[in-house]
């Protein structure tokens, strides 16, 4: 793998734009509090490219299945760049307006809504079918390490002058269009007949028709819901108990770090585990953690709770990624990962709001539990479906 210098440019190109990406995801909420004084127009930049994403997703995994999909790359990453040099430009002329990074955000969440199913698409076209699990490995690993790194590196940053954080966003995406510039792999999709079935939702139909992808993409759902709603629970719960900016934000970074060292086990568990035992295992880990959290405020607790929630999620992920590989036609890759991609994204901000407003009635400690017990009595179903106990890999 390490000698697969293809696979290893167009990672190391996306993992700079994703670096970037994690650390605009700190600073715009800085920039904007800063210029605006408002909470609100603080998260206005994350919500609008969420919102973007997920509006653009189904027609970027059509575009991904009818038109060459290494030059959808290359554009998707041009146009980030651009826009995200927009942003340190105009401060340096102290022209900045919130409608201005607005816009910005609106181009970068539809830029990555198409550039997301060509870059995992992508890997296939790069890496041979035994290595394929170690690749999308080392791809999870890109997205918890970017975790882990960007906000601090952003604070960081922020701190040396307002325009440095968005400078290495932009230069993140500049290193991301080089590298889908400069690595040649076959990006037409294949068709039967030279024409690509079904329409914009058929990625959505195909999910619904597969039991074990529906079953895979549901639960996941669920457990992006839940870890997303815990992360905002923990963070209420931390400033509540007077922990400072420093310490929430080491308690939290457990996320990622169980994410990283979850990577270490994706073989292992894939080789000990069929898909379906896979995702119940997985699943029913969120559990115990979260009944342990009302137990203690500790930011040391936090971190360790939060990190063995998120072990098994590498796993998952790659999970998903080898069933759409090995059961999807290529000619329909594209629109299954899209949809699958806009459901996960779902779950994350359904968490965040769902919770939100719970946390204005219950405490933390009595939110982990709600969150526990939904949870288990979700997963009941699912672990007593003979035909998730029984599925094997498929070849």
């Amino acid at each position: 793998m390490r000698r697969n210098w293809r696979f290893q440019l167009l990672w190391g190109g996306s993992a700079a734009s994703l670096l970037g990406s994690r650390m605009s995801t700190t600073a715009y909420p800085l920039l904007l509090l800063a210029m605006t004084g408002s909470t609100f127009a603080a998260g206005a930049f994350s919500g609008v490219q969420l919102l973007t994403q997920v509006l653009f997703g189904i027609h970027a995994g059509t575009v991904a299945d009818r038109y060459d999909r290494r030059v959808i790359l290359i554009v998707a990453d041009g146009l980030r760049f651009l826009a995200s040099l927009t942003v340190p430009l105009a401060l340096a002329m102290d022209r900045l307006t919130l409608t201005h990074i607005l816009l910005v955000a609106v181009v970068v969440g539809g830029t990555m809504a198409y550039a997301f199913p060509v870059r995992t698409l992508a890997i296939r076209s790069v890496v041979p079918k035994a290595q394929l699990r170690q690749a999308l490995a080392q791809d999870g690993l890109r997205t918890n390490g970017t975790g882990l790194l960007g906000p601090p590196l952003a604070g960081f940053l922020f701190g040396l002058g307002r325009p440095a954080p968005f400078i290495g966003a932009a230069v993140g995406s500049l290193l991301s269009f080089g590298a889908a510039c400069a690595v040649r792999f076959d990006g037409k999709p294949e068709t039967s007949g030279g024409k690509a079935r079904g329409g914009a939702l058929e990625g959505m139909r195909f999910l619904a028709r597969s039991p074990l992808l529906r079953a895979t993409v549901g639960i996941t759902f669920a457990l992006y819901l839940v870890c997303s709603a815990t992360v905002l629970s923990c963070l209420v719960l931390l400033q509540r108990e007077g922990v400072g900016s420093a310490g929430t934000g080491l308690a939290l970074s457990g996320e990622a770090v169980g994410g990283i060292v979850g990577v270490l086990f994706v073989s292992r568990l894939h080789r000990l585990m069929g898909p379906g035992k896979l995702l119940i295992a997985a699943s029913w880990l969120y559990v115990p953690p979260l009944l342990v959290l009302p137990l203690s405020s500790s930011p040391v607790l936090v971190f360790f709770v939060l990190a063995v929630m998120l072990l098994s999620d590498p796993a998952l992920d790659v999970m998903t990624d080898v069933l759409i590989f090995q059961q999807v036609p290529d000619e329909l890759r594209g629109r299954v990962m899209a949809a699958t991609f806009m459901l996960f994204t779902l779950g994350m901000p359904a968490g965040t709001l769902g919770s939100g407003l719970l946390l204005d009635f219950l405490s933390p400690d009595a939110m982990f539990t709600v969150l526990a017990v939904a949870l288990a009595v979700a997963l009941v179903p699912v672990t007593l479906n003979r035909t998730l106990w029984g599925s094997g890999w498929p070849t």
